[in-house]
């Protein structure tokens, strides 16, 4: 069974026990988080479309820590002016389980 959910303005299909990265969020770990918004899911039984989300269903997931993303490199140069700046940036996540997938 998966379900296609909406978190931090991005969609998601996850199925249970699938690891997730989504935007950070202050939480510690151990903790549980539902996703609420919940657009279809789909398994054995057929799939499920919500106008626009299903009513009732949401997504458990625990919290597994706080991850990095990969680096970004930010480079900035002006011809003939001998000007270089770089710098870099690296997103920080919050990592999930997924858990149970309610559907009613």
């Amino acid at each position: 069974m998966y379900a296609i959910i909406v978190d931090g303005g991005r969609q998601y299909k996850v199925e249970e026990g699938q690891e997730l990265a989504i935007d950070y969020r202050g939480l510690s770990t151990g903790e549980t988080l539902q996703f609420e918004r919940v657009i279809d899911c789909g398994g054995d039984s057929g799939l499920k479309l919500g106008q626009p989300t299903l009513p009732g269903a949401s997504v458990s997931a625990g919290v597994i820590g706080t991850t990095q993303g990969t680096k970004l490199a930010i480079q900035k140069f002006r011809r003939r002016k001998n000007s270089r700046r770089r710098t870099g940036h690296r997103q920080l996540y919050t990592k999930v389980l997924i858990g149970k997938i309610n559907v009613e």
